[in-house]
């Protein structure tokens, strides 16, 4: 007999592998309202056995919704994976799979407060609607060599 380990245990090893993580993790990604979710993997690309939904999300990114994803992300890293790991999001919204404008945006504001200091370009984004899970910003190639 043989046992399927936990998703946490099993390294993502590309870009790719990321999209299938989220389309199982999401499963089935169709959504009633927006939330943001979570999850972190370590320079190994396993991912932590925790993924952090933030429900009620507005239209448009808010500064200090991102100043305080910023200081959650921080702490993990520090504490959880020794200061080195990726943050994987997942912008979840009702209507159809296509990029909106609204999801552009978000995707520039996480830009904007992620894209320097300790997180320095190692997140991504993937936007799930109606059945569908699709990169917004891929993780940078560097990565997933480093497993």
């Amino acid at each position: 007999m043989t046992t399927t380990p936990p998703l946490a245990d099993v390294p993502i090893r590309s870009a790719d592998e990321l999209t299938i993580r989220w389309t199982k993790l999401l499963n089935p990604p169709v959504f009633g309202a927006r939330s943001l979710w979570l999850s972190w993997f370590g320079s190994d690309g396993r991912m932590l056995p925790v993924v952090v939904p933030v429900d009620d999300l507005p239209l448009l990114p808010e500064p200090g919704m991102l100043m305080g994803l910023r200081q959650v992300h921080d702490s993990i890293v520090d504490e959880q994976l020794g200061g080195d790991g990726h943050l994987a999001l997942a912008l979840c919204r009702p209507g159809g799979p296509q990029i909106t404008e609204d999801d552009d945006e978000w995707a520039e504001a996480l830009r904007s407060a992620l894209d320097d200091g300790q997180i320095d370009g190692s997140w991504s984004l993937h936007l799930a609607a109606d059945g569908s899970v699709v990169p917004l910003v891929e993780a940078p190639s560097r990565v997933w060599s480093r497993g």
